[in-house]
């Protein structure tokens, strides 16, 4: 599956990357990581899953960037909306198998991959559902939602807001988001901007940090 990624070459950008941004990912978890790259490069050869065609310009702009998040987010049950390939709901899953991922996309060739990726990749901890999401209904609600290049701020709050908890967090993946935080809605709360840095990718990069506030609207 490797052969024509230079799995070496991409096995060490990985690493590096990993070590610049502070985390420890077990070997293990890297290569379960840089096996769902190989799928993904396979896949998006059909199904054009990705605007990125280089393997190695992946592990920046789809791995790296996806777990430059991760010390920001807590322990417990996450929803990825719009998930596309699986970014950053899969990469997230892979290195915290303890936590729980729903991935939701309307996009059927997108949830495809993402479902044979998790059966080919052995996850436990993760769910994929094909639908929009302002149509997903949950019995427990989740402690965490998180998107990346989804839509606009207040647009995905609003999107979303029926499928948070209480005591939840949202985690959006944004470039520049000041203008987007005047269209925030009244009942959340955004707390933070807190901006990124990661490897290889010469972009800006912030996560908005935002909180439910008062009653659902009906």
């Amino acid at each position: 599956m490797h052969s024509q990624l230079n799995k070496s070459a991409l096995s060490e950008e990985l690493a590096d990357g990993i070590r610049q941004l502070g985390l420890v990912v077990p070997d293990e978890l890297q290569r379960k990581l840089l096996d769902y790259l190989a799928l993904l490069v396979k896949w998006n050869k059909v199904y054009n899953l990705t605007a990125i065609r280089d393997p190695k310009q992946m592990v920046s702009h789809h791995l790296l960037d996806s777990l430059a998040v991760m010390p920001h987010l807590t322990a417990g049950r996450w929803l990825d909306v719009g998930c596309g390939a699986g970014l950053p709901g899969l990469v997230l899953a892979i290195c915290q198998p303890e936590w729980h991922f729903t991935l939701i996309d309307s996009n059927s060739k997108k949830t495809g991959f993402v479902q044979q990726a998790i059966i080919e990749l052995g996850l436990r901890n993760v769910q994929v559902r094909c639908a929009r999401v302002e149509e997903l209904q949950v019995v427990d609600k989740f402690d965490g939602i998180t998107s990346r290049a989804f839509t606009e701020l207040g647009d995905f709050l609003r999107m979303t807001r029926h499928l948070i908890a209480p005591h939840g967090r949202w985690v959006a993946m944004k470039g520049l988001p000041d203008a987007e935080l005047p269209g925030v809605p009244d009942d959340c709360l955004v707390e933070t901007v807190i901006p990124l840095r990661v490897p290889g990718l010469n972009a800006a990069r912030c996560l908005v940090v935002a909180s439910p506030t008062g009653k659902v609207q009906a």
